[in-house]
């Protein structure tokens, strides 16, 4: 894959996590797709992963996988007249609008704190 194709697609997800935000923040998008759509936002965005970027490879195969799953899962359940919508706003504002919030930042800080002493303590006994 040369280096321009690599931006179209990085900047296609980034217009797609962008489309999620707003079918997040759309009031008639209903509860269960809100919190998938949040959720991939949140790995999305993520310093975090499930497998640390530094090992070689697989570091970045969860990030290559879960989220074009995710935003595919909304898609998917998202009625097609909202998903248009929104999408057509992403492709409108130059630039994408993340959330931010320190509350959320903690809270996901928190998550993986107690996720990191939970396996240090089963990897010391």
């Amino acid at each position: 894959m040369n280096l321009r194709r690599l931006r179209a697609v990085l900047r296609h997800l980034i217009k797609q996590t962008h489309t999620l935000v707003l079918i997040y923040r759309h009031p008639q998008t209903p509860w269960y797709i809100k919190v998938l759509a949040a959720g991939v936002v949140a790995y999305a965005l993520s310093p975090l992963d499930l497998i640390p970027d530094v090992i070689p490879i697989i570091g970045h195969l969860d990030d290559l996988l879960i989220v074009p799953l995710g935003i595919w899962l909304v898609m998917r359940l998202t009625p097609s007249d909202l998903w248009a919508e929104c999408r057509q706003r992403a492709e409108r504002e130059p630039h994408p609008t993340v959330p931010r919030s320190w509350v959320v930042a903690a809270g996901v800080l928190a998550i993986w704190v107690v996720i990191g002493v939970v396996i240090a303590l089963g990897l010391h006994r």
